[in-house]
């Protein structure tokens, strides 16, 4: 587990986060600027009041603490590529996803390690000792921030081949996902059915809550429906992925990745859902 623990997940991660920055271009970041106020309506819900509702939840909830640690850092996650695509299908601002994206995905290198430090020593209880503030950003900021700058790179300096290399970048992306998410669901296979039933509903819940209120929070003050779509999604939808790094990096995975592993199965059925509902609407 070692091996797997100290190279192969975060060489998948760089890699799927290397994949994301090939797909962005420097107007991605500039659209922020020409369109701050869905940014910011979409950034604050997922920066603060996703993590806010995720700490309401493992408050009142009965979960053992490594559970609920788990519940924070899947809240503490920035949105993944997949956000970005089922976006599209739902036919939302699919520009405002990627930005949103990107941006956090990026300010994550600050973001995650506050939320995991606070939420640590909250839950677990006593000092974080080896979980440090400064630890976590240099290893967030080592598998998230540099490949996504080196793909942004790539595509600014050799953009023929960063268009040819982004679709299969994309699709060794969403395998490597699959192989992640199937490796932290082996690694606790022999609990499973007890784990998903103690943190499968509040997973549920954190994922249901945070949609509803980020889309009612987008009608107030985001611009149009596209954006509310946009919006709810990115808030809905995490990098699975980096939250399974950080708890597997950071905590030694057990308990802390369950939480992330059954969101990351939950996601998908709940956006899906979602989207059947946007496109039925549309058409009555």
């Amino acid at each position: 587990m070692g091996v797997v623990t100290d190279v192969v997940l975060p060489l998948a991660l760089a890699f799927i986060m290397f994949a994301l920055g090939l797909g962005l271009t420097l107007d991605d970041f500039a659209r922020v600027a020409r369109r701050p106020r869905d940014f910011i309506v979409g950034a604050l819900s997922q920066i603060i009041l996703l993590p806010l509702v995720a700490f309401a939840l493992v408050s009142v909830w009965s979960l053992p603490p490594e559970l609920a640690l788990g519940v924070m850092i899947i809240a503490a996650a920035p949105g993944g590529v997949t956000s970005n695509i089922l976006t599209a299908f739902a036919r939302g601002d699919v520009a405002l996803s990627i930005s949103l994206t990107a941006v956090i995905s990026l300010l994550s290198v600050m973001t995650i390690p506050i939320v995991v430090v606070f939420a640590y020593g909250q839950l677990v209880g006593g000092e974080a000792g080896d979980v440090s503030v400064t630890k976590t950003a240099i290893s967030v900021f080592v598998i998230v921030t540099v490949p996504v700058i080196l793909g942004v790179a790539v595509r600014r300096f050799a953009e023929g081949f960063s268009i040819k290399l982004e679709p299969i970048a994309r699709q060794v992306s969403a395998v490597l996902f699959v192989l992640v998410l199937a490796g932290a669901i082996f690694q606790e296979r022999a609990n499973i059915v007890e784990y998903f039933a103690q943190a499968g509903l509040i997973t549920l819940v954190l994922n249901v809550v945070m949609m509803v209120l980020a889309y009612l929070i987008a009608r107030m003050f985001a611009s149009g429906v596209k954006q509310r779509i946009a919006i709810s999604i990115e808030c809905g939808l995490q990098n699975g992925t980096l939250a399974i790094a950080v708890a597997t990096l950071l905590f030694g995975g057990g308990l802390a990745v369950v939480p992330a592993a059954t969101y990351s199965l939950i996601m998908f059925a709940t956006a899906l859902i979602y989207i059947a509902l946007l496109r039925r609407g549309a058409r009555a």
